[in-house]
């Protein structure tokens, strides 16, 4: 504490005031850095275009941005890591944010015609399983270091998935054999 506080230009009595340890400062580092990625999503819901081009760009955005963050500040990777072991209650809550975020993109798409799914809760849980590795920041690192093209098996996985939801997708009916959904549609 008393480092921090000295890199900040406070003393550590004032420091204190304001969090109980290191451990706290370091908790709202990563909580600001969360919330200012839900803002980043939350802007693509309600604006202009077509929900295809909408998630598109939040995935694109997110992992831009996230990509910046992590693989260009050794520090906040680091963090992040404590985060994901010390803090798995964060991370919950900040994946139910993101979960949530996308869940109301598809529920506006269903809305007005545009996809067809009958599970958006389960919709959302899908698109956020299938981008974890071009957003998890563990992940990130390793398609960076092998030097994939994430940005475009990004793009990729989320064109598949906008097709799906565009045909159409009925996860109720569950083939119980396999366990995936049945697409409607066209055969």
């Amino acid at each position: 504490m008393t480092d921090v506080a000295r890199d900040m230009g406070v003393s550590h009595a004032a420091l204190y005031r304001f969090y109980r340890s290191k451990s706290a400062i370091m908790d709202a580092i990563a909580q600001e850095a969360m919330d200012d990625e839900a803002r980043l999503a939350a802007e693509h819901i309600d604006a202009d275009g077509p929900p295809a081009a909408r998630l598109m760009a939040m995935l694109i955005d997110l992992h831009r941005h996230k990509r910046e963050r992590f693989l260009g500040d050794r520090e906040i990777h680091d963090l992040y890591r404590r985060i994901v072991v010390e803090r798995p209650d964060m991370i919950a809550a900040y994946a139910e944010k993101m979960t949530a975020l996308v869940a109301r993109l598809i529920e506006k798409a269903v809305a007005g015609g545009e996809w067809r799914v009958d599970d958006i809760a389960m919709a959302a849980n899908v698109v956020r399983d299938a981008v974890m590795v071009y957003v998890h920041p563990a992940f990130m690192a390793q398609l960076s270091s092998t030097g994939a093209p994430a940005e475009a098996m990004l793009r990729a996985t989320v064109a598949t998935l906008v097709r799906a939801f565009e045909s159409g997708v009925r996860y109720a009916d569950l083939d119980q054999s396999s366990d995936l959904p049945i697409a409607s549609g066209q055969n």
